[in-house]
């Protein structure tokens, strides 16, 4: 077809120069002939970033590699990774906790304790020393995708609520998993604090001094320390990728800060609930 087109436009052209130069008028069907061989280049598209590319990606160039998330989904393998390292950790943990010290520890600090029996405690001290490090397997095995799951439920429902991003689950949880990927630093920080520090003596409610609650004193107020670590450098990380990744969504519909005051609102939100609970359990 576009070889006999070429043809047609070539005999025309001959054509039209023997008419041109009998007739000099005939010389503008040249041009219009010239005109209707140019065909308009196709867009070029950006070339798609690797699994691999990706994480890499998302801690160096997260913008142009949560466009690519958003025009190919993926969340496979930033959960597999999350799941290896949340299984280090455990294990990390149970090497270097002394199980049976910290629930005496931690039942001498509950409201609870002091009205137990000395029989008592020791049965809950048993109890919660045997049962702990299956416990803390098991969290370490499933956390990561149960919390992935979660969080990119609320963030697809919140974004397409509060900022019409029209996404699908699919892109929501390519976005959050990927966004998670903070514990690529996170992680091995909290595994290397348990291995510098004595064994036993790691606070495992605050084991990484990176929140505001590691700075307050012993006997503050429960809210008080639930809301200082909430405020955490890694969490805020997170929170950032989260909103750039979202934005990629819908650019038009979350341009601006639109899409950090949704993430962060969120954020806010959950934060009061925790404050709130601490505070009437307190």
């Amino acid at each position: 077809m576009l070889f006999t087109l070429k043809f047609v436009v070539i005999e025309l052209r001959i054509g039209c120069k023997k008419a041109a130069t009998l007739c000099p008028e005939f010389s503008v069907v040249e041009d219009i002939s010239m005109a209707t061989t140019s065909l308009p280049a196709a867009d070029a598209q950006p070339a798609s970033i690797s699994a691999i590319g990706r994480i890499i990606g998302v801690l160096f160039s997260p913008k142009a590699t949560f466009e690519d998330i958003v025009r190919k989904p993926s969340w496979a393998l930033p959960v597999i990774l999350l799941t290896i390292l949340s299984l280090g950790v455990s294990f990390s943990i149970n090497q270097r906790i002394n199980w049976r010290a910290y629930m005496s520890e931690q039942i001498e600090k509950s409201a609870a304790g002091a009205s137990l029996s000395a029989e008592q405690k020791e049965q809950r001290i048993d109890g919660g020393a045997k049962f702990s490090p299956p416990f803390t397997y098991a969290v370490g095995l499933l956390g990561p995708i149960l919390i992935t799951l979660i969080v990119a439920l609320v963030m697809w429902g919140g974004y397409n609520l509060l900022g019409g991003a029209n996404t699908n689950f699919a892109t929501s949880m390519g976005i959050t998993s990927h966004a998670f990927l903070t514990g690529l630093v996170s992680s091995p920080l909290f595994i290397l604090v348990l291995f510098l520090k004595p064994f036993g003596t790691v606070d495992l409610d605050n084991p990484v001094a990176t929140n505001v609650g590691a700075f307050l004193p012993d006997d503050a107020a429960k809210w008080l320390v639930s809301l200082g670590k909430s405020i955490d450098v890694f969490t805020f990380w997170t929170l950032i990728l989260l909103a750039i990744g979202f934005a990629c969504t819908n650019p038009r519909k979350l341009k601006g800060s639109k899409s950090y005051v949704i993430v962060f609102s969120i954020w806010a939100a959950v934060v009061v609930l925790k404050v709130g609970f601490a505070f009437i359990t307190g």
